[in-house]
């Protein structure tokens, strides 16, 4: 678990959960608490990491332990306390634009800053502030959306689910489209205006380049549960008995598990 001061807003407690077979978690605990610091979470394709961020979302249902929003259950949640729960934890995954293709990025920048506003989630910002956040430069206000690369849309996908300048983002895979050498500038950026927000961070993901920059604490999930946490140096500075998870992580990113050292 982190070990932020502030009072956890999202939780996970033991959390067993998956999709009626076998069990993809196994007892995972997390918690996100509003200005602590981001967290991530490490893992190989299937390892779960996906599940694990559906299941905070109370998309997926534990079948044992449990995922509280400001002490509430997720999955229990009355009509006015989604609404809350909508705006104030957001979600950004692989391919998780949900706009008209047909729109201006200034279309829909407005229209989640309408939404915004309608949530009582206004913090003076606009839409040439958002992209900021996420570096694309004003010119991209007048373009489709149809017409943005693949990483592209993806930052904007990052810009909306900021409108709302949310308690919780849920990042899962955000940036796999993206320019490498261009994701330690958004990192940055988000980091910046997230601490700035006091918005708690959850990112999911197996870059470690990612993960090691934005996450002063990290998760390895593998086999359903954390098997290693801490810094991410400490985490990778492989010993006789590390998980084959960690060795994995460390193999395939050399440079990074240096650099992070």
């Amino acid at each position: 678990m982190s070990t932020n001061a502030a009072t956890p807003i999202l939780r996970a407690e033991e959390l067993v959960a998956g999709y009626g077979g076998p069990a993809v978690l196994r007892g995972v605990s997390l918690e996100l608490a509003p200005g602590g610091a981001p967290v991530g979470v490490l893992g190989e394709s299937g390892a779960g990491k996906s599940t694990l961020v559906q299941a905070l979302l109370g998309q997926v249902r534990p079948t044992s332990g449990h995922v509280t929003f400001e002490g509430r259950t997720v999955s229990r949640l009355g009509r006015r306390d989604k609404r809350r729960f909508r705006g104030a934890v957001r979600t950004v995954a692989q391919q998780g634009l949900d706009v008209d293709l047909r729109w201006t990025v200034e279309r829909a920048l407005a229209a989640a800053l309408a939404d915004a506003r309608k949530a009582g989630r206004t913090g003076g910002r606009d839409g040439a502030d958002l992209l900021d956040d996420v570096a694309l430069e004003p010119r991209f206000a007048t373009r489709t959306v149809q017409s943005l690369s693949g990483g592209e849309r993806q930052r904007l996908a990052l810009a909306l689910a900021l409108a709302t300048r949310p308690d919780v983002l849920l990042l899962d895979e955000p940036l796999t489209a993206v320019d490498p050498g261009m994701r330690g500038e958004i990192a940055r950026r988000l980091t910046e205006t997230t601490r700035a927000d006091g918005t708690a961070v959850l990112l999911v993901s197996h870059d470690v380049e990612l993960v090691g920059r934005l996450c002063p604490t990290v998760h390895v999930l593998a086999d359903g549960v954390f098997v290693a946490s801490g810094a991410l140096g400490d985490v990778l500075s492989v010993a006789d008995g590390a998980h084959p998870a960690v060795r994995g992580l460390a193999e395939a990113a050399p440079l990074a598990a240096q650099r992070f050292r």
